[in-house]
């Protein structure tokens, strides 16, 4: 016997998912357009994909931080921040909302993030789930156009009908990303459970933050420079 899902429990405000901020409504109603849900989802995907440049190193594991509404005044984020803006503004929008995580191994990363982390698997890779015509979706808005571009990616269309994830290979045939291994799903951000796993996964990021040695790190043009050389070392 399946267990009862109650659709409600992803259409209220959370703590983080704090769909009923003012500046959260702002935001799905500017960027929300559309006749159907389908239509509005998929606006708001794209709004959260390349509205928010993805930065993976100035991640401050504060609660305030992981508020949509705090996130929305960013012009960054990594995958769960992006995540919980889509979440938000999706309910605020009238779409029942959830998050999802998942652990993978990343093949399109750079030599500073992998020395910092000391590992290609990156666990609770965050994704939205959106309630569209009966089925949740998968979405992930994490990479915006600009740094698929630097990274030799296509960036991800989502058509509201089918799960939205990210690819299995780049455009020359390389491994991308693999999922490793699906967390369940969330009507709020765990930050409890994530900050435990990262602290335990990832201590010399901590240390640099602790440290301010990422002050300067510039993901971005990191992949530009190493996809340069590697396109070069390919005779491309």
């Amino acid at each position: 016997m399946k267990n009862h899902i109650n659709i409600d429990d992803y259409t209220k405000p959370g703590f983080y998912v704090d769909s009923t901020a003012p500046n959260v409504l702002e935001f799905a109603r500017i960027h929300g357009q559309g006749n159907t849900l389908r239509e509005k989802a998929i606006n708001l995907f794209c709004a959260v994909r390349d509205g928010f440049r993805y930065d993976p190193y100035h991640i401050i594991f504060e609660q305030e931080e992981f508020k949509a509404s705090v996130r929305l005044t960013r012009d960054s984020g990594f995958c769960i921040h992006k995540a919980i803006i889509l979440t938000a503004v999706a309910r605020a929008a009238g779409i029942p909302a959830r998050l999802a995580f998942a652990d993978v191994r990343n093949h399109l990363n750079t030599k500073r993030l992998r020395d910092l982390v000391q590992t290609d698997v990156f666990h609770y890779h965050g994704i939205t789930e959106l309630f569209l015509d009966g089925r949740w979706l998968k979405v992930t808005p994490a990479f915006n156009i600009e740094l698929c571009e630097k990274f030799g990616v296509r960036p991800l269309d989502f058509d509201g009908t089918a799960d939205c994830i990210l690819h299995q290979y780049d455009m020359r045939g390389n491994r991308h990303m693999e999922y490793l291994k699906f967390h369940g799903s969330y009507a709020d951000f765990p930050y409890e459970l994530v900050h435990r796993d990262f602290v335990r996964s990832y201590p010399a990021m901590f240390a640099a933050e602790e440290a301010g040695a990422k002050d300067d790190f510039d993901f971005a043009q990191e992949a530009e420079e190493e996809n340069k050389q590697r396109l070069a070392n390919e005779g491309i």
